[in-house]
């Protein structure tokens, strides 16, 4: 009898555990897309240099340097940008591709 109530116990934990998973899952896949659209490329690494204003070059954790034109729509504020750079810290950039391809910064975090 006890033994079937600790089964029924760990099966529901189990259970809710892995709706739980499920739903962060789904919350990390679909957050970015409904805050900036389905267009809209990713890339993560550090950046390593800042301005004109807050416009700013990024390297890829590939080692990749990608200049970014953080315009009007851009929600990176420029004291985030520095201090990324200083502290050197992982940085997520989204982004779409523009006219001549420059990559315009939609969000960088």
């Amino acid at each position: 009898m006890i033994s079937t109530r600790i089964g029924a116990a760990i099966f529901v934990l189990l259970l809710m555990g892995s709706l739980v998973l499920a739903g962060i899952a789904m919350a990390a896949w679909l957050g970015p897309i409904s805050g900036h659209g389905t267009n809209v490329l990713h890339v993560g690494g550090d950046v390593v240099q800042v301005g004109p204003g807050k416009n700013f070059v990024f390297q890829t954790t590939t080692g990749e340097k990608m200049a970014f034109v953080c315009g009007t729509g851009c929600r990176a504020s420029m004291r985030h940008l520095e201090r990324h750079l200083k502290e050197k810290a992982h940085t997520d950039v989204y982004y779409v591709q523009g006219p001549n391809h420059e990559l315009l910064a939609l969000d960088a975090d």
